[in-house]
């Protein structure tokens, strides 16, 4: 590739990041890296309307989160800056100006009623209305009356839009470099609005202009970008300027496959769909993946594959891997289904990665909430001990407690499921013998343990079950948890007597 490659990802500021979105900026970065390039972030808040206070910092936070953050954009790298599309407002009347003075663009002076009764009028006909060549010279515009009469409207302060001036009887050849050649009869396409009379641009406009301005490469965005493919292709012509590369990546679709993934989803089906726990100005609280135990690395992999296929059988992808793999010509035309219990795997396989002294420690403040202690005092290098037993069978950190507890309390209740199966007429006396075993071992290894109390059952005849079932529960609660030797030596041998001699007292 011999251009400079520039992408950028172009989010509204109006709520939290939508894993869409994250995929959207983690497809651009990635083509970046891949090519030597700069990714841009660049915030397009022209909708005041829709703004939201803390989303622009949640997109910030939330591509930090993930492990791929901007090169350029807000408050960093400001080459092309300003990067809030509300910052540059400025510039965009002298390009609508301009599209004007070519003649690619019109004043229209149309009112939202006089549109509506067009509406309903071509409704009533079982028409549908649209702005363009075969009505534009019947309706209030600047094609239709005299320039001395628009020159009184505008005089006048009358409110207005630019529209653009779709061209008649074209076959319009674009191209995709996901999906191709595409062909678009330019007859159908309406005149979109590109400036109103507030001062203010439409999406259209702006994001022409600033991909322009500051010299964008390629847009890779949305598939639902797709519709406005024609128009903004066209932009770029009226204004002879070079067009940039397009792509537009499939949808991410549902559990079942059928329509687009939404939040309403992950709530029925109980997993987020946002990158970072978000709280709306109205005090509502929407998951994150972050929140809900997912490693960023994790995240990252599970989403280069909605949509993405390496073409090979590896699934476990590092991000620098995913950069050296990664191609536009290999994103799929077709929906992603997304795969809750997939993103799962993702994360068990990331588990097992960790160190566990790093995983101790996160764990320790939901021990401590456990214990009913504000920090206990357990110590860190325990913990991570402990983990290194039973995380083969984690998938979260907030999985621990339930496969850990009995190496922090002795516990005070038993399975009774467990206990009808293990506990028998002589159970309290194998139990002694047992206890009599460990009472005598100086050694106190999982090794010495494991000898010692084998070798008496293989001695005696006895069946293993008979001695390690009731044991087990003397030392967990319930027919769970990792090799009891291991435990017997974590929890020490007078935590290991003390609970044996419970179940004894007990039977």
């Amino acid at each position: 590739m011999t251009k400079n490659v520039r992408v950028r990802f172009a989010p509204s500021p109006t709520g939290p990041l939508h894993i869409g979105g994250v995929r959207t900026a983690l497809f651009n970065y990635l083509f970046a890296k891949k090519h030597n390039g700069t990714f841009v972030l660049r915030i397009e808040d022209t909708d005041q309307n829709r703004y939201v206070e803390g989303a622009e910092q949640y997109i910030i936070d939330a591509l930090n989160w993930c492990g791929f953050p901007f090169d350029e954009g807000p408050n960093k790298a400001e080459k092309f800056g300003p990067y809030r599309q509300s910052e540059r407002k400025h510039l965009y009347k002298q390009y609508a100006d301009e599209l004007i003075a070519s003649g690619n663009a019109y004043y229209a002076f149309d009112t939202a009623e006089a549109l509506d009764a067009h509406r309903k009028d071509h409704e009533a006909k079982g028409k549908t209305f649209i702005y363009n060549w075969h009505n534009r010279l019947k309706l209030n515009n600047s094609l239709s009356l005299s320039a001395e009469d628009v020159q009184q409207k505008l005089d006048a302060g009358e409110d207005y839009v630019i529209r653009f001036k779709s061209p008649q009887d074209e076959a319009l050849h674009l191209k995709d470099i996901i999906r191709g050649d595409i062909k678009i009869d330019t007859n159908v396409l309406d005149d979109k609005v590109l400036f109103k009379s507030d001062g203010m641009p439409t999406y259209h406009l702006a994001n022409i202009v600033d991909d322009h301005l500051m010299e964008i490469s390629h847009v890779i965005r949305g598939e639902e970008w797709l519709p406005s493919l024609a128009l903004h292709v066209l932009l770029y012509r009226a204004f002879n300027w070079e067009a940039p590369e397009f792509a537009h990546l499939p949808l991410i679709l549902k559990p079942t496959g059928k329509g687009k993934l939404s939040k309403r989803d992950g709530d029925k089906l109980g997993f987020p769909v946002f990158p970072l726990e978000w709280k709306s100005p109205e005090g509502d609280i929407s998951r994150g993946y972050k929140e809900d135990g997912y490693f960023p690395e994790a995240v990252v992999n599970f989403l280069a594959f909605l949509g993405w296929n390496p073409g090979t059988e590896q699934e476990i992808f590092s991000l620098e891997e995913l950069i050296q793999a990664f191609d536009l010509s290999k994103v799929n035309k077709s929906g992603a289904r997304f795969d809750p219990d997939k993103t799962k795997w993702f994360n068990h396989h990331y588990m097992q990665e960790q160190l566990d002294l790093h995983l101790a420690e996160q764990f320790k403040p939901i021990l401590d909430e456990k214990l009913n202690s504000n920090e206990s005092d357990i110590d860190v290098n325990y913990i991570a001990l402990v983990i290194g037993l039973i995380k083969e069978r984690a998938t979260f950190i907030s999985d621990f407690w339930d496969l850990t507890h009995f190496f922090f309390a002795t516990p005070t209740s038993y399975d009774e499921k467990a206990t009808k199966k293990a506990f028998k007429d002589d159970t309290a006396e194998v139990l002694t013998k047992v206890k009599s075993i460990i009472t005598h071992i100086d050694d106190f290894t999982v090794n010495a343990l494991q000898t010692d109390i084998k070798g008496w059952i293989t001695e005696n005849n006895i069946g293993f079950g008979k001695v390690m079932m009731p044991l087990r529960i003397a030392l967990v609660g319930a027919l769970q948890g990792p090799d009891v030797f291991e435990i017997m030596f974590l929890i020490g041998k007078n935590e290991t007597i003390k609970r044996i001699d419970k179940v004894i007292s007990m039977l």
